[in-house]
């Protein structure tokens, strides 16, 4: 689900005193395998200190960029803002609290969490008041995280939804991508509606993406057997069988032929979707000795 908010623009005011507000040092992560950790979103903290502003201090905001894909938990954001030179301090101290409250929240996930705010370059321009507030209330009011658990299975996510991405775009406008899962298509239609209600409420200009289909998890299916079957005459011992909350190409297979059998498997990855991606080499091997006993074994038809 992706919002384009449109705005107007004025002169910024010289005898305001320009910063820039950032949110940086969060792990980030893939917004599927790993939104049910409760990892920081950039995005969602940098607004939420916006809002806490707002209701203080009569700041412009003049720049604001958070995130970058659709399915990655947005790590790092950034906002400019104008304050006047009697509000900065009062602007500091309410920063020095809410970093407080965001570092006790996060110590558990994401305790490297850093939120700045260093003077900079006056911009020429800044977001009309009326617009600001309107984006501001959206971004806040927005979902982001887990929205429900599987039934069929514990401890799996079902649906969820990750405000992915706020970037400044030409011709005055902002673009909000967002991006939602569910096990369930008619709970994935329900929340992208739910966060499409939200920007359109605030008078954003809101479209859904074609998405990829889910895949069901199958307990019977007969190539999961053979695949477990050849596992442990390789390993010695069982493999560990998951359905995940993320996006696969199965799923996109499974709509065009719904008859196919099919698993996914492969070498382990760690931290996904973030720069801390990196594979277990030492999984490459075995899972290609895994991959050709499966062939060898897959009855013929």
């Amino acid at each position: 689900t992706q919002a384009v908010f449109h705005y107007e623009s004025r002169d910024t005011n010289p005898n305001m005193q320009y910063f820039k507000i950032e949110v940086k040092g969060l792990n980030g992560g893939h917004s599927g395998g790993e939104i049910h950790k409760g990892l920081g979103n950039a995005n969602k903290i940098l607004v939420r200190y916006l809002y806490l502003l707002k209701n203080q201090a009569d700041f412009n905001l003049c720049f604001i960029h958070g995130g970058n894909l659709r399915n990655a938990i947005a790590r790092e954001a950034q906002a400019t803002i104008g304050l006047y030179p009697e509000e900065k301090e009062a602007a500091r101290i309410l920063l020095n609290h809410f970093t407080a409250d965001i570092e006790n929240e996060l110590k558990h996930v994401d305790p490297n969490v850093q939120i700045t705010m260093a003077s900079t370059d006056r911009p020429d321009k800044y977001i009309s008041d009326y617009d600001a507030e309107k984006l501001i209330l959206a971004l806040h009011a927005c979902p982001h995280g887990v929205i429900g658990m599987s039934h069929d299975i514990e401890g799996l996510v079902e649906t969820s939804t990750n405000l992915a991405s706020v970037k400044m775009g030409d011709d005055n406008t902002i673009i909000v991508g967002t991006s939602q899962r569910s096990s369930i298509e008619s709970y994935k239609n329900m929340i992208a509606n739910q966060v499409a209600s939200v920007f359109k409420l605030a008078d954003a200009q809101v479209t859904h993406g074609d998405g990829y289909p889910g895949w069901a998890p199958n307990p019977d299916s007969k190539i999961l057997k053979v695949a477990q079957d050849t596992y442990k005459r390789l390993f010695n011992k069982d493999a560990k069988i998951m359905a995940i909350h993320a996006g696969l190409e199965c799923g996109l297979f499974l709509e065009k032929y719904p008859n196919l059998d099919m698993i996914s498997f492969g070498p382990t990855l760690r931290d996904v979707h973030s720069p801390n991606e990196r594979i277990q080499i030492d999984t490459v091997g075995l899972w290609w000795s895994h991959l050709l006993e499966l062939l060898k074994s897959i009855p013929a038809k």
